[in-house]
């Protein structure tokens, strides 16, 4: 029948960088040893030039036949290339070089989120216009958040402070409902919300979560997928609060009595728009590090 087919040997990343590893320092290696001949064979033979021909004897530098000088430079430069070989490439190899790239590219996007917040503090972004009747497509829609003095709300996807009465809160206003929120912000949870029925907005048209979880791609959709729920709440991050913003019909903010440096910010609040209802304010205290207050907003 069929002879017996022999076993594919399969060379992981790690293997095929030490075989090309290897094959470089032999490559290096033998450019040294034919340096290494050459030079020999040169020296010698403009050692016999000066003593059997007589070539160089009248052009002296400092004392000493020329020759001389040119066998010096040349074992200059085979002592820098054996130097090269053995010695920097141990702390200047590719180990290193992608190091350095990796603290530049680390300092670069360090530096681009800095100009990202800057750009959105001075210039928010205005909420998308959409009809009134679009607006008033789903009652009952609320923005829960935490807020700073200054509108941040996080820094590189995590909370900037812990305030253990606005997490009770959270959990109790949220409890048994729908939580709308982006994939950046499902992903800082180690898992799922108990007890909530999690919606999560993503671009990406491939991603895939955890059973349980509803994956959407637009804002409409999330709130359709939340359309049994009677009071279903949005909890971020920066760019979906802005998105949900003309959906909503209530504000939970708890508002931080701090300014801090962040990369994600909550809208803007329009007095002409929202109306503050509910005001209660924290004290800071052993368990507290910032003052806080819990406001609630309702649209007029």
């Amino acid at each position: 029948m069929f002879g017996k087919k022999k076993p594919v040997e399969k060379i992981d990343k790690e293997q095929l960088e030490l075989i090309e590893t290897s094959q470089r320092r032999i490559k290096q290696k033998k450019r040294l040893y034919y340096h290494f001949v050459i030079f020999l064979i040169g020296a010698l033979f403009l050692i016999l030039l000066n003593t059997v021909i007589g070539i160089g004897e009248q052009t002296k530098i400092w004392g000493l036949d020329w020759f001389v000088f040119a066998i010096l430079a040349w074992l200059f430069l085979f002592i820098f290339h054996l130097f090269n070989v053995f010695i920097t490439h141990k702390f200047m190899g590719k180990s290193w070089e992608e190091a350095q790239l990796s603290k530049l590219v680390a300092k670069q996007k360090e530096r681009i989120s800095q100009l990202q917040a800057e750009v959105e503090k001075k210039h928010p972004l205005k909420a998308p216009v959409v009809s009134e009747k679009k607006t008033r497509v789903r009652k009952n829609l609320t923005l829960i958040a935490a807020a700073a003095e200054n509108d941040v709300i996080g820094k590189d996807n995590d909370l900037i402070w812990h305030l253990s009465d606005d997490l009770k809160r959270f959990k109790s206003l949220t409890s048994n409902h729908c939580i709308i929120m982006g994939r950046k912000t499902f992903e800082s949870f180690s898992k799922p919300l108990p007890n909530r029925t999690h919606i999560v907005i993503t671009r990406q048209k491939n991603y895939s979560v955890s059973a349980g979880v509803i994956v959407v791609h637009n804002m409409e959709d999330a709130l359709d997928a939340a359309k049994s729920d009677q009071q279903p709440f949005i909890i971020g991050g920066g760019e979906i609060y802005h998105q949900a913003m003309p959906y909503a019909d209530k504000i939970e903010l708890t508002r931080v009595h701090e300014s801090f440096d962040g990369d994600a910010f909550f809208p803007k609040i329009d007095p002409s728009i929202w109306l503050e209802t509910k005001n209660i304010f924290h004290q800071k205290d052993e368990n507290h590090e910032y003052s806080f207050s819990f406001i609630t907003y309702q649209r007029r």
